[in-house]
C-alpha cells in the first residue's frame, strides 16, 4: 500500500513554491537549506517529503529535472504533472482527483493506506494545498521532460550522435537514431564509457581518437 507524503504546516507549501520559483537551485534539500529560506519550525522539515514525493527532488533530496521545469515558464502545469504522478494510485480510481469532495479524499487514503484518521486528514490537506497551486489541463499527458526525475547535474537520458545516412542501391536513403537511457545514477566515468564503446563499434574509432 502507498503511504503518502504530508506535511503539518500546509499553510507553507504555497511560499516555498515560490520560493523554489524564485531563489537559485541548491545542490541538496536539507533542513539548513530550508532554514537560510526562513522555514525554521521544527516541522518545516515536512515539507522535504512532499517535495520528494512528487518528484521535485529526489530521495536523497538533490532537486530533479522537474525541480528545474518547475523554474520554466509553466510552473502550474508542471506541478499538475507531478501531482498527477506521485499520486497516481489516486487518479487512478479518480482521474479528476483534484475536483473530488474531501470525503472522497478521505476513504482513498484510508483504505489505501495503513495511517490513521489524524493522518489521513493532514495527507488529503496537503493534496489540497498543492492542487490549489497547479492546473491541470483537460486530456494532458506529463511529458517526457517533467517526467524525468534524475538528479539535475546527472542526465537522465542522453540521445547518441545520429548515424549517417546509410544509401541503399536503387531505393530510398536509410536514417538510423539511437536513443540510450541512462540512470540517474550514473557517474561521468561510466556516462564516458558509454559513449567510448559507441564510437567503437558504430564509428570504428578508438578511445584516443
Amino acid at each position: 500500500m502507498p503511504e503518502y507524503a504530508y506535511t503539518t504546516v500546509t499553510g507553507k507549501i504555497k511560499p516555498l513554491l515560490e520560493k523554489i520559483r524564485t531563489v537559485g537551485v541548491p545542490p541538496k534539500v536539507t533542513e539548513a537549506w530550508l532554514k537560510t529560506l526562513g522555514f525554521k519550525s521544527t516541522n518545516d522539515r515536512t515539507l522535504i517529503g512532499v517535495l520528494k514525493f512528487i518528484g521535485l527532488i529526489d530521495q536523497t533530496g538533490i532537486p530533479t529535472a522537474r525541480w528545474s521545469a518547475y523554474r520554466g515558464a509553466n510552473p502550474r502545469t508542471v506541478l499538475g504533472e507531478a501531482i498527477r504522478s506521485g499520486y497516481a494510485d489516486l487518479y487512478a480510481v479518480y482521474p479528476d482527483a483534484q475536483r473530488q469532495p474531501v470525503t472522497e479524499l478521505q476513504h482513498v487514503f484510508r483504505t489505501s493506506s495503513s495511517a490513521g484518521q489524524q493522518v489521513v486528514g493532514r495527507t488529503v490537506q496537503t493534496f489540497k494545498a498543492l492542487v490549489e497551486e497547479a492546473e491541470f489541463p483537460a486530456n494532458s499527458a506529463p511529458t517526457e521532460t517533467t517526467m524525468q526525475t534524475g538528479p539535475l547535474h546527472t542526465p537522465a537520458a542522453a540521445q547518441a550522435p545520429q548515424m549517417p545516412h546509410l544509401p541503399s542501391a536503387g531505393g530510398p536513403e536509410v536514417h538510423i537514431d539511437i536513443q540510450i537511457h541512462i540512470s540517474p545514477e550514473s557517474t561521468a566515468q561510466q556516462i564516458d564509457k558509454i559513449f567510448e564503446s559507441m564510437a567503437k563499434h558504430l564509428y570504428g574509432r578508438k578511445g584516443d581518437e
